[in-house]
This record gives C-alpha cells, sequence and structure tokens, in this order.
C-alpha cells in the first residue's frame, strides 16, 4: 500500500499530463503544486498565483527565506524571468475574466454533477474562502486533485454535504485511484491507476458513474 507522499506524487505526476505548453495555470496550495515538478523539460507554462504574481518559479531554497515574495499559500518562491507582480483588482480581474486556462485544486468534497465543496467545514475553523470562488467560475479547466478517500470515507459523492464553493463547474477529478471526467452533469471514470482496480474504485465512490468506451480495465 502507498505511503501518503507516494499518493501525492502519484497524483501530481498526473495532473502534470493536463498542462501543456504556453498554459496560464493556478495551482491551488498543497498537492496541487506538486504539478510543476513533472512537467517535461519542453512544457512551459506561467504559474498564476491569486495573491499577485504571474510568473511564480520553484520555491526558495536555503536557510535564508526572502518572505516578500510569496505564493498564496505563504511559501517563498523565486520567479521565473519575465515574471511580474501585480494588485489585487488586476490579479483577481484576470481570474474572473477568463484568463486561466488551467486551474488545479484541492476538495473536500466533489459530486457527480460537478459541485465542488472545498472551503469551509460547518463549526470549524475556517480563515476565509480565499479566491477559490473566483477561480473556479472563472477558469476554462478545473482539474480536482485529491486522495481518493478521507479516514477511509468517499470524497466523491452522489450530492456534496458541505457548503459549496461552485456548482457545475468541475471538468476532471484526478485521484490516486482513478480518473474522472464530468461532462453535462455525469460522471464518467475515464482511467484506473496502476494501484487500484474497477472493484476498488467502485466500492470507495459514493457516486454513480459511467466507464468510458476506451478505458483499459
Amino acid at each position: 500500500m502507498a505511503d501518503k507522499d507516494e499518493i501525492q506524487e502519484l497524483i501530481a505526476k498526473r495532473v502534470a499530463k493536463e498542462l501543456h505548453n504556453g498554459n496560464t495555470v493556478t495551482l491551488g496550495i498543497g498537492l496541487p503544486t506538486k504539478a510543476v515538478k513533472y512537467l517535461p523539460d519542453n512544457v512551459k507554462v506561467l504559474i498564476q498565483s491569486e495573491n499577485g504574481v504571474l510568473g511564480v518559479g520553484a520555491y526558495q531554497s536555503g536557510e535564508k527565506i526572502d518572505y516578500r515574495i510569496v505564493n498564496a499559500g505563504g511559501t517563498g518562491v523565486t520567479i521565473n524571468e519575465g515574471g511580474c507582480f501585480m494588485d489585487s483588482l488586476t490579479t483577481f480581474g484576470m481570474m474572473r475574466g477568463g484568463h486561466v486556462d488551467v486551474t488545479v485544486l484541492g476538495a473536500l468534497q466533489v459530486d457527480g454533477q460537478g459541485n465542488l465543496a472545498n472551503w469551509c467545514i460547518p463549526h470549524k475553523f475556517t480563515p476565509g474562502m480565499g479566491g477559490a470562488m473566483d477561480l473556479v467560475v472563472g477558469t476554462k479547466k478545473l482539474i480536482v486533485a485529491m486522495e481518493h478517500t478521507a479516514k477511509g470515507m468517499p470524497k466523491i459523492l452522489s450530492h456534496c454535504s458541505l457548503p459549496l464553493t461552485a456548482a457545475h463547474k468541475v471538468d476532471m477529478i484526478i485521484t490516486e485511484k482513478a480518473v474522472f471526467e464530468i461532462k453535462n452533469r455525469k460522471l464518467y471514470l475515464s482511467e484506473i491507476s496502476p494501484i487500484s482496480s474497477l472493484e476498488d474504485i467502485k466500492s470507495t465512490t459514493a457516486a454513480e458513474f459511467e466507464i468510458k468506451s476506451n478505458i483499459v480495465i
């Protein structure tokens, strides 16, 4: 059985295949940010961070971190050549205005209609919704990258029970077990991970799904 680091690596590698040369991409805090480590050398993407950075590079390394240059999660990052900084009005205008090609976010829950819940668990402290709602409604493609279950409970449901970030906006779900596509508010299994099986996916997915005809089982 894969450990947490191996699971996240597997997910991040698969996410990287959805990022194409020239894309403007926003990566959510945590697991999604790892995808850029697995991009082929010939694939160059422009990373946008909702706190007002365009052209985010690798994480800063070494003992001295310049915390004046951070991503939306507060992690010290570098800026690639040609990168720039912008105010909140401009960066949120970019997000809302359809200028981001691909957004990759984590999730608490996703359902078969493409609904996303990723910002709040009732009665638990929440620092705020951040820019997720703006990103989700403005992006051209929304990928949810997450572990398939949480404490053994499914995260892909027939209906989200937590407060929604946005409705009917998710295009793809990538987990350590499978890849799902959502089209016309229907869930389709398009890939099975090497560490999983159709039976495993069925037993840990609490939403009905169809199997794409070209899938290898």
